[in-house]
C-alpha cells in the first residue's frame, strides 16, 4: 500500500473551558519541514508537539495551525506593553503619512496578535493529554486522507509499468528480425562498395559477431524485467515510506530503457523505446509526491 504525501486532518474538540481546533495539512518535500502555529498556552509541549508530528508523517511540507477559544468564566489578562509600543510606532507614523485619525488606534492595536494573552495560564495534566489525543486524532485523519489517494497512485504505477513491460515484450519479438537486418546490411554494403568475390566471409562472420555483440540488448532487457519486478515487490511491502526506494528504482529502469535505445539501430525498436520512456516519465511525476 501507498501513502501520498498531501493530505489533509481536522479535529476540534472542547477540553475544560477551552475550545480547541487543530488542522494539520502536508504537501510533497523531499526532507521533512514543518511550520507550526501554536497559542502561547501550548508553548511548554511545542517539543511534544512536534515530536508526534514527526513520528506520525514522516515525511513532507507540514503545516500544523492550532486555534484556541476560550469559554466559561473571565480569566485575567496580560497586556505585553512592549509590543504594543512597537506596533504604536510604525502605525501611528503610517496613519501621519495619509492623513488619518489615530483616535481609535489604541483599540486597533489591542487587536493585533500576541498584544493580550492570558495570564500565566498553562494546561493541567489531564487537559494536555485530551489534546495530544486530539492532534493524533488529526494525523490520523491525515493519514487516512493520505491512504486514499496512495490508493490510486499506486493503480497508476502498475498501469505504467505494465504498459513499459508490453513494449518490452514487442521488443524482444523484434529483436531475431533487427539482428538479421543488422547482418545483411553490413553484406550489402561490403558488396556494393567491395564487391561480392573480394572478401573473405570467414572473416566477415567473425566481425558479424563482434559486431552484433556490442549491440545486443538481451542483458538490457534481463535488468530492466528484474528492476520492473521488483518495483512492484516494493509496492507490495507492508513498510508505510517507500516513495524515495521507488525513485531510485525508477533511476535505474530509465537507464536500461536509455542503453537499450542507443544500442537498437532499429526504428520499430525506437518507437518502442520512446513509448517506455514516455511511461517512465508519467511514473516519475507520480513518485514525486509518494512518502
Amino acid at each position: 500500500m501507498l501513502y501520498s504525501m498531501t493530505g489533509y486532518g481536522r479535529a476540534e474538540q472542547t477540553i475544560g473551558d477551552k475550545f480547541f481546533i487543530v488542522e494539520v495539512r502536508s504537501l510533497n518535500g523531499k526532507q521533512y519541514d514543518i511550520r507550526l502555529n501554536i497559542p502561547a498556552l501550548l508553548k511548554p509541549c511545542e517539543i511534544e508537539i512536534r515530536s508526534m508530528l514527526n513520528e506520525g508523517l514522516l515525511r513532507g511540507s507540514i503545516e500544523c495551525t492550532v486555534s484556541l477559544k476560550q469559554n466559561g468564566s473571565s480569566k485575567s489578562v496580560s497586556i505585553n506593553t512592549g509590543l504594543l509600543k512597537a506596533y504604536y510606532a510604525p502605525v501611528a507614523e503610517l496613519a501621519k503619512e495619509l492623513n488619518l485619525s489615530t483616535d481609535n488606534i489604541l483599540s486597533t492595536l489591542l487587536k493585533l496578535p500576541d498584544v493580550v494573552s492570558p495570564s500565566t495560564e498553562v494546561l493541567s495534566d489531564e487537559e494536555t493529554d485530551s489534546f495530544k489525543k486530539l492532534l493524533q486524532q488529526a494525523i490520523d485523519l491525515l493519514n487516512k486522507h493520505r491512504r486514499e489517494e496512495g490508493k490510486y497512485t499506486e493503480e497508476d504505477l502498475l498501469s505504467r509499468m505494465n504498459n513499459i513491460e508490453a513494449q518490452q515484450a514487442i521488443v524482444a519479438t523484434l529483436e531475431p528480425a533487427r539482428r538479421a537486418k543488422v547482418k545483411d546490411g553490413l553484406k550489402k554494403v561490403l558488396e556494393e562498395n567491395v564487391g561480392k568475390e573480394n572478401y573473405d566471409p570467414n572473416r566477415l562472420e567473425q566481425e558479424l559477431i563482434y559486431y552484433i555483440e556490442k549491440i545486443d540488448i538481451t542483458e538490457e532487457q534481463v535488468r530492466l524485467k528484474n528492476h520492473l519486478d521488483y518495483f512492484r515487490a516494493i509496492l507490495n511491502e507492508p513498510e508505510i515510506s517507500k516513495g524515495k526506494k521507488l525513485s531510485f528504482i525508477i533511476q535505474e529502469i530509465g537507464r536500461e530503457i536509455n542503453t537499450t535505445g542507443s544500442k537498437a539501430y532499429d526504428s520499430t525498436i525506437q518507437k518502442c523505446v520512446v513509448l517506455m520512456k514516455d511511461e517512465l516519465e508519467k511514473a516519475k511525476e507520480q513518485i514525486l509526491n509518494i512518502l
